[in-house]
């Protein structure tokens, strides 16, 4: 055991993380709120994971830039000119200014605010004016321009979802993405058509209780009485290598469009791509960012698989529902972050082995990237 982590969340609680019996714990608490252990995730985690960064229908022409935040670290997402969708380093190579700072269209360069360097869409240094003296293209002796390129970063698209992985140590895509495409039974995303993004802003909690209260289904009668009609006992967890979640089969005669009562399957790619597939033609999927212990920054995309137009007023409505439930949990989430402080949650509560299996496997995750 990794004694950092030991030093972070101590030797006793860990012990019992480890140590677990027919009812195993949940994390220690300060896995929620310690500055040290997010810290440890942003270097050994994210560090070396496939990261979903964005939506890439929000980079449809050549020059289109968003900044995004990766393993702690700015991020650039950048449409090149042969339509491939790049990442670099959003720092530029002179003084490490962060190039970027808000989404739009660069032109043909991307181009320093303080000194006028100016990079390609492909990376390359273009221009460094007056770097080596009063002459706009003069250059310091033995100064390579082509050394002093943006630093890139791996990065893949699977569908409308671009994926940064910003130390090249993550699995090929195909074979990242295979456990949750595996679970889809045969849905053709090429369908999908991008109805509505809803921005959420930040959640006042640990990017970890998003992910879990998405994984698991033992809340969902709970919380969400009025926006769903899924009781707990349609549901059944998914506790798959690679891919983590829940699900919930109902009859077809009780899919309405004015609750989330279709077939349904909640599932997570680790650490934090999160798919909703509501059957017969609604998908959702969550961007939840880390921005602090107690702090996540999350977006909502919904897609619609029906090739037929829909009603002008679908997406509005979609976006309301879900608005709605996204803020009962967040609700919930926001209350999680506040018991994690609490002296009794140093041993990390305890697990349901039937409805909390998923979480205790991305609880696990979690623990070994850190090791």
């Amino acid at each position: 055991m990794s004694s950092s982590l030991q030093s972070i969340l101590g030797a006793e609680p860990l012990a019992a993380f480890e140590n677990p019996g027919s009812v195993a714990r949940g994390l220690p608490g300060k896995a929620y709120t310690s500055e040290a252990f997010f810290a440890l995730e942003n270097e050994r985690l994210f560090a070396a994971s496939w990261v979903f960064a964005g939506f890439a229908h929000e980079l449809a022409r050549a020059g289109d830039a968003v900044p995004v935040t990766v393993a702690g670290q700015p991020v650039l997402l950048l449409r090149d000119a042969e339509e491939r969708i790049r990442a670099f380093h959003n720092v530029c190579r002179h003084r490490c200014l962060k190039l970027v700072d808000t989404p739009g269209n660069v032109g043909r360069a991307v181009r320093c605010p303080y000194h006028s360097w100016a990079y390609g869409l492909d990376g390359a240094l273009l221009a460094a004016p007056y770097f080596g003296g009063p002459e706009p293209r003069a250059a310091p002796p033995g100064f390579d321009r082509e050394q002093h390129g943006l630093v890139p970063a791996r990065s893949a698209v699977w569908h409308d979802w671009s994926f940064a992985d910003r130390t090249g140590g993550a699995p090929p895509l195909d074979d990242f993405v295979a456990p949750l495409q595996d679970r889809l039974e045969g849905i053709d995303l090429t369908l999908m058509r991008h109805l509505v993004t809803i921005d959420l802003g930040e959640v006042a909690a640990n990017w970890k209780l998003l992910m879990e209260n998405f994984i698991e289904p033992y809340h969902v009668q709970f919380v969400h009485p009025t926006t769903t009609e899924q009781p707990l006992t349609d549901h059944y967890t998914v506790n798959d290598p690679g891919c983590l979640g829940c699900a919930v089969d109902v009859s077809g005669d009780a899919k309405r469009e004015n609750t989330l009562s279709a077939d349904s399957r909640y599932l997570t790619l680790f650490p934090n791509f999160v798919f909703g597939l509501y059957l017969p033609d609604q998908i959702g999927v969550h961007l939840n960012v880390p921005l602090a212990p107690d702090r996540t920054l999350q977006r909502r995309a919904i897609y619609s698989l029906d090739p037929e137009r829909l009603p002008a007023d679908r997406a509005e409505k979609l976006a309301k529902l879900w608005r709605d439930v996204h803020l009962e949990d967040h609700a919930i989430c926001e209350r999680l972050q506040k018991g994690r402080v609490s002296d009794a949650a140093a041993a990390g509560g305890v697990l349901s082995p039937v409805w909390e299996d998923s979480v205790r496997s991305f609880q696990e995750l979690v623990i070994r990237r850190l090791q």
